[in-house]
């Protein structure tokens, strides 16, 4: 269920157009939905399934992954090769996908990638007139340097023109963190919670959307995140500014 759930998280969609009306996407399934690179394992294996009932074309990108004004920014790369990079699967088929570094590892902080799997659309059928709906799933590829490596978390609150709140984190650390959840409490009561599953990588800082929750400026609110580090919490001083976080 978790593989399932993840993989569903980090699927994007593209359309290709027809005209009015409209045809299902194909399926496949990605396992693991991450891929880890060390520099005693430069190569590893992901295997894709196809779980619906035609045949699909799948094409790889990979792309560097940093993060930008708060947001993710992705660009070409030759560092990370991913093969076969297109490929067919017939329905119930797999393929394994191997993803391997072809450069040193960073010597102090994790490296970033993201692996793009595209569905292929395939020639509509004679009379088709309708709307087909492709899948885009992208998967994290991390690089771990040769030093031990860990996330370290800075929260800040800021209080917008609107009276919201605007949550940030900054990571000084070496390594990425994933939050799945955040809650927000002011004196032991909850305000609000950011349930969209989200990374801050190593170096880097987010933001998210701001809360629309009563919290004056000076309060100290409990910040408590889910994340695959485990859970932590963090106690924050509301600012009031321009209503921008930093890293946004």
């Amino acid at each position: 269920m978790l593989k399932r759930a993840l993989s569903r998280a980090g699927r994007g969609l593209a359309l290709f157009l027809g005209a009015c009306g409209a045809a299902g996407a194909g399926t496949f399934d990605i396992n693991p939905v991450r891929a880890t690179l060390t520099p005693a394992q430069a190569v590893t294996a992901i295997t894709v399934h196809n779980g619906g009932d035609e045949d699909t074309v799948v094409q790889l990108e990979v792309l560097s992954w940093s993060q930008q004004a708060g947001k993710d920014v992705y660009g070409p790369t030759r560092e990370i090769l991913a093969t076969p990079p297109i490929f067919k699967l017939a329905p119930g088929g797999t393929q394994i996908v191997r993803v391997g570094l072809r450069r040193a590892p960073d010597p102090q902080r994790e490296l970033t990638y993201r692996l793009f799997l595209q569905e292929v659309p395939a020639a509509p059928k004679e009379g088709f007139e309708g709307l087909r709906v492709t899948l885009r799933m992208g998967i994290p590829v991390f690089v771990t340097p040769p030093v031990a490596a860990a996330a370290s978390l800075q929260w800040s609150a800021v209080r917008t023109p609107q009276g919201q709140i605007s949550l940030g984190a900054s990571n000084g650390g070496n390594a990425h963190i994933q939050i799945m959840n955040i809650g927000v409490s002011l004196s032991g009561k909850e305000l609000g919670r950011l349930t969209e599953p989200s990374y801050v990588l190593a170096g880097q800082s987010r933001s998210w959307p701001p809360l629309p929750v009563n919290a004056p400026p000076g309060s100290v609110l409990r910040v408590v995140s889910r994340t695959d580090a485990g859970d932590l919490s963090a106690d924050v001083v509301v600012e009031e500014r321009d209503g921008k976080a930093p890293g946004r």
